[in-house]
């Protein structure tokens, strides 16, 4: 993942801004303070070239492997291509049950026709995607950079026209959105009024994103490392901010790590599973045993 790649990490102030007031009403509101809520923690893709090193030798299906180590998915090759129904189901029988495919909406919608005149290859992606069944976890629509304020309409009637019964997450990048403050306000109450999730993206090069505004109890927060020694601070800082939004209310967590050579994510992921295990009493599968920055067994630096 390139968005908001930097050269110089260590010059990146990424200290985890407060939370935007309204969260903690989000939080309090719509969710729930019984036990702890479920946490969905995965990777991007699951095939071997980009994960090179976390399969061991001899393994045949990289799903099947992947979702006995993981129990989510960030699927991003849906931004490319509709896949059949018959490949969603296929996809869905491999997997344990619990499991949850977090897919990406074609970039036909997103990024080539902005929202317009779209009806026809939604509808198609949606007949598709749906075929995971009780595996469908939230969709995801990323709208590119270029995208700005001055197509809220289009926004606010794709959202309107949305099935309330799919949970949907945005994430908007044009930094207009976050930093005018009118149109911020609107957007966040379109989508806490919908239900729809405001993804957050922390990456290096955009902390300009970092808006810190939950519009649900379910946050989807999209991590992006730097490949340098601070991913780890970083990611002890975000088990801060879940064990608060946990006492908030939050009600459920979905959070996909990144990395520019994703090769590294899943020894990313195993840190803060483990350190989430640790502090707060969850049982979640640490994929490939435990991680520690400086062990012989898996550093990345």
């Amino acid at each position: 993942m390139k968005f908001g790649k930097v050269s110089n990490p260590e010059q990146i102030d990424f200290t985890l801004p407060s939370d935007h007031p309204d969260t903690k009403e989000v939080f309090n509101k719509y969710g729930s303070t019984s036990g702890n809520p479920p946490i969905y923690i995965g990777c991007a893709k699951w095939n071997k070239q980009d994960l090179k090193n976390f399969y061991p030798k001899g393994i045949k299906d990289e799903l099947i492997y992947y979702s006995s180590q993981f129990n989510s998915i960030e699927l991003n090759s849906t931004f490319y291509r509709i896949f059949s129904p018959e490949q969603f189901e296929k996809w869905k029988d491999k997997t344990p049950d619990g499991f949850k495919f977090f897919p990406k909406i074609i970039k036909d919608i997103s990024h080539f026709k902005q929202l317009n005149n779209i009806d026809e290859v939604l509808d198609r992606y949606l007949l598709s995607v749906t075929h995971l069944g009780e595996k469908l976890g939230t969709i995801f629509l990323q709208m590119n950079e270029r995208f700005a304020p001055k197509n809220f309409d289009r926004l606010k009637d794709f959202i309107e026209r949305w099935p309330q019964d799919l949970p949907l997450t945005v994430e908007l990048r044009h930094t207009d959105w976050y930093t005018d403050e009118i149109v911020a306000q609107e957007l966040y109450q379109l989508l806490e009024n919908k239900g729809i999730a405001n993804t957050l993206v922390d990456t290096a090069g955009r902390r300009d994103l970092m808006h810190m505004r939950m519009t649900t109890p379910k946050p989807f927060i999209r991590w992006v490392g730097a490949n340098h020694q601070s991913d780890y601070k970083r990611l002890d800082d975000w088990v801060d901010r879940i064990e608060e939004w946990i006492a908030q209310g939050m009600s459920e967590l979905q959070f996909f790590v990144h990395q520019n050579l994703e090769l590294e994510s899943p020894l990313l992921s195993a840190y803060l599973i483990e350190k989430l295990n640790e502090r707060l009493g969850y049982e979640l599968t640490i994929p490939n045993g435990s991680i520690e920055p400086n062990s012989s067994q898996g550093s990345l630096f």
